[in-house]
């Protein structure tokens, strides 16, 4: 292994940000990533962000057009996400962007051994309002590298994890879109199967106007307030000066639901009814009021978060609950203002109604629904143990504790 600069190894550029009082300046053709583009990406590539850019937009700032394979590293607000660029795009000026020359490292390779790296990248950062690290603290940053043989051999043992990982992802957002579109035809289009097998609204079947949606729904489907038909359950109110680092019970939070991952751990025990189940709807109550399926039986939900199971003997699923619950909750975190933390109350969620459908020999969407949340969830239980096997063999490899033999 030898010991390089950065500098001597990549070049590295600053990204930039056109003038957001110019509408004129977005929405065009150039992709341009921004450090919140990265913070919920499940992919170590990234090729579109939130915004695109005008030509207008990119002349008037000094942001730079990046090859693809450019190794994007947020330099503040936070520091220390990581992407590899999968086609050319430009970044806004969080970012310090790494160009590797070929000759000396692998591209794959050093993302790897970047993020290894980022406690060390923290503290490279300077600043009074937050931390920035600098152009010139990164360049001058050294790093141990192998000959390029190895780091190839390195880059694609790991890769095959991640394409793995990626894999799982792709399947599941399908399955997501699945979903998504049997419940719009079932429970907004009413298309659903039905004792016949044909489309149940389209065939003509009988449709009766219902008060509290406001809307015709079919002929023997009931509306029911949630509290009626889900179980519904708030997280306890853990005392937070009772977290441990990694003992003791494990306790989900608000920044944990998108993620499946586990942030804290606690001495304080709490009643059974907190406990989570996999397959349970999980939501967040502050902030972007994030929605996700939970993984795994055992940990506690904290407060401010809220979980969904379906009661035994109805025929719901969570996710028919998920896509009920979605409009409601998306419509107000459009309503929040940018300088206001938006919350979820106990009152919000009573006000909601759900719609409980007839089965039928061609219709059960609880049946439907559930084979796809157990492959998602066991989707997502193997891209935990995959993150958790590439995390293990990361230092191994880079510090030569672990040899590929190929």
């Amino acid at each position: 292994m030898r010991k390089y600069k950065l500098k001597e190894i990549s070049s590295i550029y600053n990204g930039s940000t056109p003038s957001t009082s110019d509408v004129s300046n977005y929405d065009g053709d150039i992709i341009w990533i921004t450090p919140k583009d990265l913070s919920n990406q499940k992919s170590k590539y990234i090729s579109k962000g939130e915004r695109n850019i005008t030509e207008k937009g990119y002349k008037s700032c000094s942001t730079t057009m990046l090859p693809k394979g450019t190794i994007l590293l947020s330099s503040r607000a936070p520091i220390g996400l990581l992407a590899i660029a999968k086609i050319e795009l430009c970044t806004n000026q969080g970012f310090k962007n790494i160009v590797p020359q070929n000759e000396f490292v692998d591209n794959n390779y050093l993302y790897y051994l970047l993020s290894l790296k980022i406690k060390e990248i923290e503290a490279l950062g300077s600043g009074t309002t937050f931390k920035e690290v600098s152009k010139t603290s990164l360049e001058n940053y050294e790093i141990n590298i192998h000959d390029i043989a190895e780091q190839q051999k390195i880059a694609n043992t790991l890769n095959v994890i991640d394409d793995k990982i990626a894999l799982n992802n792709k399947i599941n957002n399908e399955l997501e879109q699945i979903a998504k579109t049997l419940y719009e035809y079932w429970f907004v289009q009413f298309d659903f199967p039905d004792e016949k097998g044909r489309p149940y609204k389209s065939a003509n079947g009988k449709m009766v106007y219902n008060e509290v949606l406001k809307r015709e729904i079919p002929d023997g489907w009931e509306v029911k307030n949630i509290f009626d038909v889900l179980d519904i359950q708030y997280g306890y109110p853990f005392n937070t000066e009772l977290f441990t680092g990694n003992k003791g019970y494990s306790v989900v939070r608000i920044r944990d639901i998108l993620t499946n991952s586990i942030s804290a751990h606690t001495v304080e025990k709490a009643d059974g009814k907190y406990k989570l189940h996999e397959g349970d709807l999980l939501i967040g109550m502050d902030g972007n009021f994030h929605m996700n399926y939970w993984n795994e039986t055992g940990a506690y939900l904290n407060q401010r978060c809220v979980r969904i199971r379906c009661k035994k003997g109805t025929p719901l699923s969570v996710i028919q609950a998920k896509y009920s619950l979605e409009p409601f909750i998306k419509k107000r975190e459009q309503n929040i203002s940018r300088t206001t933390v938006g919350h979820l109350s106990d009152k919000d969620f009573k006000s909601q109604y759900i719609l409980v459908p007839k089965i039928n020999p061609y219709f059960n969407p609880k049946k439907a629904f559930e084979c796809i949340l157990y492959k998602i969830t066991n989707n997502n239980n193997e891209i935990k143990k995959l993150v958790s096997l590439r995390d293990f063999l990361l230092p191994l490899l880079m510090n030569g504790q672990v040899s590929v033999q190929c």
